[in-house]
């Protein structure tokens, strides 16, 4: 009996299936060693598990390599009978999180050194949040895509609540945690639904078997009960308006560092998880669900917008910039056509690095007894550290845009994608009305964005004189994040090249 029951679970995993996730294997591996780690180490050298960290990302960024190697452009390949697919989509949104999760840990380690709070564990949770994302990507099945999220969202309630100490990071995880599982549980009703209707959880049986479906009278009514729970759970995992009110409190509240990987590889997966559903899955239902996430768009990019503006604290001032972001690159799937999804994934890309960036430069401010969270904490940097404020200047102008930067190409991309959908015989006038409607938002984003160039190299006093110690992981953080962002604003042909190979959409 026992001899049976290895032979049919043997049969059930085959080698090939387990080659398609060799990246997320060895991170997975990786954080199972961390965890040992922490409990040998001597709590002194507790820093060389993040250095063993960085090694299992790049280990598995090489074998990400290799495997992009072996698939064709515009090719696929499926495993564990369906609910995994490594395609172009899945393997630029896993490098995606793979470079989040570099750069994360290398932002920590100075800040963890400064908190008290340098553990194993907490680059272990980073490497299985990074699996959570990755498995979110190739995902193509509404059960793997659930536990992925899942996976994922754990971790980073842990994480939002490991500077035990702080009330405020306690007070801020509970408040993730609560509306978290709400929102999941949104989510998960809308799947339910969606399967009933189908009969199946294959992202590709659902959107056959819903081109019949809508044909159906009594069914459509479901079909857009399911479609809405979907988007409400959705909405939330990305901080789009209204499920958008958790973000600043968790963002001011959590560990900074873990503030910046949940304000980029957390919203990065998010967006991979709706493109897969609604690009995929419900791609009959176009015209339903893109008038809804081209409304919330636009409300997200005011609301974010103009609540910034009011913001003394940098961290809370960015989240809400995060909450505008999000309108923006929903507008790339509200367009869902070759400008578009090169824009959602490019955008995503320089997201990460100049969101990376700049919480790089605001831990950079944190010592003992020196906070460095408010705007003002950055008056006189430029006297103090002019590398350091050109490198904030920088972020700050791509994130609002400004041309020579990557932000720019990425905003290009998601509005042109919109101004296509409008112009043409076919056009609908209201994506065009939708794009100015950005680009004018876009402009009040630039004020409080120079806010903090202002108070960097116009403030008429220095904020402190203590000296400011940049660890070599941060510096090197920051360099890989200026370095990426105008790399992609003055040379973007090569990242446009590349997305366009993967998406297949030349």
């Amino acid at each position: 009996m026992i001899f049976l029951l290895q032979a049919n679970t043997t049969s059930l995993i085959s080698v090939s299936d387990l080659q398609l996730i060799v990246p997320e294997l060895i991170l997975t591996a990786c954080a199972c060693v961390a965890l040992v780690m922490e409990v040998i180490l001597p709590y002194r050298k507790s820093k060389l598990t993040a250095y063993f960290a960085l090694v299992g990302v790049v280990l598995a960024f090489a074998s990400l390599v290799m495997q992009w190697r072996t698939i064709p452009n515009g090719g696929e390949m499926d495993g564990f009978y369906g609910m995994v697919r490594i395609d172009g989509f899945a393997l630029i949104f896993r490098a995606i999180f793979l470079v989040a999760a570099g750069l994360a840990i290398g932002i920590s380690t100075r800040y963890l050194d400064i908190e008290g709070e340098q553990h194993g564990e907490y680059y272990s949770l980073i490497l299985f949040a990074t699996v959570g994302m990755m498995f979110l990507a190739s995902g193509y099945d509404l059960i793997s895509l659930y536990i992925s999220l899942e996976l994922m969202a754990l971790t980073f309630y842990v994480l939002v609540a490991f500077t035990k100490r702080e009330k405020r990071s306690n007070e801020a995880a509970m408040k993730y945690f609560l509306l978290g599982a709400f929102s999941s549980g949104v989510l998960l009703y809308g799947m339910s639904l969606i399967y009933g209707i189908t009969g199946s959880t294959n992202l590709g049986d659902i959107n056959q078997q819903l081109a019949a479906s809508l044909t159906t009278a009594g069914l459509r009514p479901m079909l857009l009960l399911g479609m809405l729970a979907l988007s409400a759970g959705l909405f939330f995992k990305v901080a789009a308006v209204p499920f958008h009110m958790w973000a600043p409190d968790v963002y001011e509240g959590a560990p900074t560092s873990v503030t910046a990987f949940l304000s980029t590889g957390s919203k990065a997966a998010s967006f991979a998880l709706y493109a897969r559903i609604f690009l995929e899955a419900l791609r009959s239902m176009e015209s339903d669900w893109a008038p809804l996430l081209g409304l919330v768009a636009a409300i997200t990019i005011m609301v974010g917008n103009w609540a910034a503006v009011t913001q003394d604290n940098s961290k809370r001032l960015l989240a809400y910039s995060s909450i505008s972001n999000a309108g923006y690159l929903l507008l790339g799937l509200v367009a869902n056509n070759q400008y578009g999804r090169n824009g959602l994934v490019i955008y995503l890309f320089v997201y990460t690095l100049m969101n990376m960036g700049a919480f790089g430069v605001i831990i950079s401010l944190r010592r003992r007894g020196i906070i460095g969270d408010n705007v003002e904490d950055l008056t006189g940097l430029g006297q103090k550290s002019p590398v350091l404020a050109v490198m904030m200047g920088v972020f700050m102008m791509s994130l609002g845009g400004l041309p020579m930067t990557g932000g720019f190409i990425g905003k290009w991309y998601l509005f042109g994608g919109l101004l296509q959908r409008g112009s043409g015989p076919n056009g609908k006038s209201w994506y065009t009305w939708l794009a100015v409607w950005a680009i004018l938002n876009t402009v009040v984003s630039f004020y409080y964005y120079f806010r903090f160039i202002k108070a960097m190299f116009l403030g008429d006093r220095i904020a402190d004189d203590k000296p400011l110690i940049v660890a070599p992981a941060l510096q090197i953080a920051l360099v890989v994040s200026l370095v990426g962002v105008l790399f992609t604003g003055i040379f973007p042909d090569k990242l446009i090249t590349l997305v366009q190979n993967l998406m297949n959409t030349n």
